[in-house]
Order: C-alpha cells, then structure tokens, then sequence
C-alpha cells in the first residue's frame, strides 16, 4: 500500500467539508436566529430545535451531495478489479467526469440516502448535546469545560449511531457498479435498504460502527468545541 492510497479522495473530502458543513453550520445558525427571533428571545425547546438541526442537515447534504459522490467513489477505486476503476484524478475531474459520462443530474445520485444522513446525524447530534449539556451541567454540576467536553462525547456517540444505517445504504448506492449485462444490484435507497435487512437483518446496517464512530465523533466534539469558542468570540466583540 502506497501513501497516496491513504489520502485518497482528500481533495473530494476537503470540497465536501466546505460546501456541506458550511451550508449546514451556516443555515442552522440563520434558522436558529430567526426561530429566537420569533420566540421573543425565549430559550428554543429541543424539539424546535431538533427540528431546525433536521432542516439544515437536508440543506447542507443538498449543496454537498456531488462532492460526497466523488469522495466515495475515488475512495471505493482501489477496491475495484483494473477494468473497472474510473481513475479520478481529484474532485473535480471526478465531477467533470461524471457530467460528461452519466449527466449532470447524475451528481445526485444517492441524494436521497445523503439527505437522510444528514437530517438523522444532525438529529442526534443536537438533542444529545443538549441533553447532555442539561444533565452534566444542571444535576450534575459539572464545570464548564467537562460539561462541554462530556456533551460534545455523547453528542458525537448518538451523531454516529442514528446516521450509521443511512450512510451504509448511501455508500453502496453510490458505489455499486451494473453488471455484465448493465444492470445495477439495487434500484434505489429503498430496494438496497430491504435487500440489505433480508439478507443481514438489522445489525448488518451498522457494520463498521466502531471505525465509523472514530470518523464521526472526533469530528462532532471539534464542531461542538469550535462553536462554543467562536460564541464566546462573538460576545466578547458584541456580535
């Protein structure tokens, strides 16, 4: 194994992180703001904002779903036999590519099971935090930095458990290939869903749960760090 193959589809990954957690850090903020502005400045209710963390997940996976394409895809092409391999240079040859070979709307594919991610991750994500935030901090009197740090942990455990069964059926529809004849194995989302349940029941969706855990809790705990940091930046300077 050489060392590009462990930074394969970095580009793909990187453009991923700027248009997916932009859009959706980015309409969650608005939403969130103007949901306050509506409640008269009162505290949100978690359901509210369960609600709005749902809403800018559909949004960001939306404006992120052809960069996460190509992240799967150039990662999925070393596991390919020679013949097969699409050999994308970086995103967006991969993006060129799949305009030119399959169309535009074919940036899309998957988008379905993406936004379903999205809105399950961002679901979990926020109402564990909260409630997380409540019990450390509240009953259990917990200091500010081990609330945040035990909060954002358990944030990042429930973010990957609730998302992991859409990212499994979203990874195989992105990746699959057809077959000599031309045809794919799963029609869509849902067939590879049942498919997926017939032939495995319900623990095959969260294969690899460990290792996906490891790639998404780190990465929850440092939004939920970052945030909390860029808040307090924002009050000191009176935004």
């Amino acid at each position: 194994m050489t060392g590009i193959s462990f930074v394969q589809g970095l580009s793909a990954g990187l453009l991923r992180q700027a248009t997916y957690t932009t859009a959706r850090l980015g309409s969650f903020r608005v939403l969130t703001n103007k949901a306050v502005e509506a409640n008269e400045g009162k505290p949100l209710p978690l359901v509210q904002k369960a609600a709005i963390g749902l809403t800018a997940g559909a949004i960001g996976a939306c404006f992120g779903s052809p960069a996460d394409l190509a992240l799967i895809r150039m990662q999925a092409d070393s596991t390919l036999p020679a013949a097969q391999r699409r050999h994308y240079k970086n995103a967006f040859h991969a993006l060129y590519r799949i305009i030119a070979d399959e169309g535009v709307l074919a940036l899309w594919k998957g988008a379905g099971p993406t936004v379903a991610r999205a809105m399950s991750l961002n679901m979990g994500m926020l109402a564990s935090y909260d409630q997380s935030v409540e019990v450390l901090r509240d009953k259990l009197g917990a200091g500010e930095l081990s609330t945040m740090l035990g909060a954002s942990a358990v944030s990042g455990f429930f973010a990957s458990a609730c998302s992991l069964p859409f990212d499994y059926v979203k990874t195989q529809v992105q990746k699959m290939q057809p077959d000599a004849t031309g045809k794919y194995p799963y029609t869509g989302s849902l067939d590879c869903a049942m498919k997926t349940l017939k032939s495995g029941g319900p623990f095959k969706f969260y294969t690899g749960f460990p290792v996906y855990c490891v790639r998404i809790a780190p990465h929850v705990m440092m939004t939920w760090i970052f945030l909390n940091q860029i808040q307090k930046v924002e009050k000191r300077v009176g935004l």
